[in-house]
């Protein structure tokens, strides 16, 4: 079974119990919003574009996109979960 660094850290600065590393770890997982956000961004151009080019096909274009923006959103939703485990872990 695959892990993400994400994960791997959050266990990590959990077993360790040292605020400094939990903090850290908090901060990374923070980071998924950005990576996030950068993809909602680049989604919603592309879909502009294919939409500009075959208007005829916006019904299905506008579909694909929302699961796909859906998708992003729901990685920078648990990043945002993880750092908050994170930080109420911190004693």
């Amino acid at each position: 079974m695959e892990h993400s660094l994400i994960v791997d850290m959050a266990v990590l600065a959990a077993a360790a119990s040292n605020n400094g590393l939990i903090a850290i770890a908090a901060g990374i997982a923070v980071l998924t919003g950005a990576g996030a956000g950068i993809g909602i961004g680049i989604g919603t151009s592309k879909a502009a574009e294919a939409v500009s080019r075959q208007p005829e096909a916006s019904g299905k274009i506008l579909m694909i996109t929302l699961l796909g923006l859906a998708l992003a959103e729901a990685t920078a939703i648990y990043g945002l979960v993880i750092s908050i485990l994170l930080f109420g872990s911190m004693k």
